[in-house]
């Protein structure tokens, strides 16, 4: 009998060593003690092996029987103090799993890419990603962090839908003229991605709010079509440290590059130092835009916003892209830091 009660004390002690479960230790308990009571049943009484492990069936039913009433007893306590506090179970990150099997299958194109993974969707559910500004750019930037499966997403927009925007801003309808473009586009992520949360914020992004916001997000991204906007936005990221990933369009062609120097990269007024004439930078509303060009543009900036994300491949920091939807040309040029620069240089002496 002692052989067989040392057996079960050595498998309880290794299997805690290897880190297994109490339930799979008592499931290899149970087995041990049930082959035991089978071999006294079966074998005859001057077996070797029966005498080794007791000679008789009945003290190892007995022990069993006392085994299951305790475990028994431990279950029916355990369910009582749950019923009793069931916030006690909820409360618990790890009784739920990251990920639904819903949203298992929605983001398996991305789980299966070497480059994101289940680490680089994890990582995109965690992530808190702030969009100025919710229309041309802002409407596929907006659209593919839903579909991406970006954890938080805020929006911020003082303008409301207008007929005139629909040519473009793709992600507001035809029935939401009138409304408030961050509750516009809150509700068609909303519908598109219900695993996602979206915080629309209807105003104008200000000195005095701007710090505060950003220090909720991760990145920043801007999608504005007003210089006093983009130099804000760049300096609150200076000071904060944090990405800003910026996009710009005109006509046929289109800009973007990750601003972050935290990371060598320039910021945006290290390449525009000042905002251009009124005449030499025409907004969209006098100079025109193809329809289309946002949506090339604020796709890009939504990739390079994942890459950050998940650490994957090469983002634009210290390079522009340049888009010319007109011939259907690409260029990359380097960009640097500007050492005089005033928001994040050093003024030479």
């Amino acid at each position: 009998m002692l052989l067989v009660l040392g057996l079960a004390a050595a498998i309880w002690g290794v299997g805690a060593l290897a880190g297994q479960s109490r339930d799979r230790r008592y499931l290899v308990l149970g087995v041990l003690f049930g082959a035991v009571i089978g071999l006294n049943l079966l074998l005859p009484p001057a077996n070797p092996i029966r005498q080794a492990i007791g000679g008789s069936a009945a003290p190892w039913v007995l022990l069993t029987a006392f085994v299951l009433l305790v475990i028994g007893y431990s279950w029916v306590l355990n369910r009582l103090r749950i019923r009793s506090n069931p916030q006690q179970v909820a409360q618990k990150p790890s009784d739920a799993p990251l990920f639904s099997d819903s949203e298992l299958n929605r983001y398996a194109r991305h789980i299966v890419l070497r480059e994101v993974g289940g680490a680089g969707q994890k990582a995109l559910k965690n992530s808190r990603v702030l969009v100025i500004g919710a229309g041309g750019l802002g409407a596929p930037v907006l659209q593919y962090l839903a579909a991406a499966g970006v954890g938080t997403i805020g929006v911020i927009d003082d303008d409301i839908v207008e007929n005139a925007n629909l040519q473009r801003q793709v992600i507001h309808k035809d029935n939401a003229i009138g409304t408030p473009k961050v509750f516009s586009a809150q509700a068609e992520m909303e519908a598109q991605n219900p695993f996602v949360t979206v915080r629309p914020y209807h105003r104008r992004l200000t000195e005095d709010i701007a710090a505060d916001l950003f220090a909720d997000y991760d990145i920043v991204m801007d999608g504005t079509d007003n210089f006093d906007t983009r130099y804000l936005a760049n300096r609150t990221c200076v000071a904060a440290g944090i990405p800003l990933v910026s996009g710009a369009l005109s006509q046929w062609e289109g800009q973007l590059s990750i601003f972050h120097p935290a990371e060598d990269a320039p910021c945006y007024q290290c390449i525009f130092p000042q905002a251009p004439a009124p005449h030499l930078a025409p907004s969209c509303a006098q100079a025109g835009v193809i329809g289309p060009l946002p949506g090339v543009i604020g796709a890009m900036m939504a990739v390079e916003t994942i890459k950050l994300i998940t650490g994957a491949g090469a983002p634009l920091r210290g390079k522009m892209l340049i888009y010319d939807g007109l011939y259907g040309d690409n260029r990359v040029i380097s960009v640097s830091p500007r050492q005089d620069c005033p928001i994040c240089g050093n003024e030479i002496e």
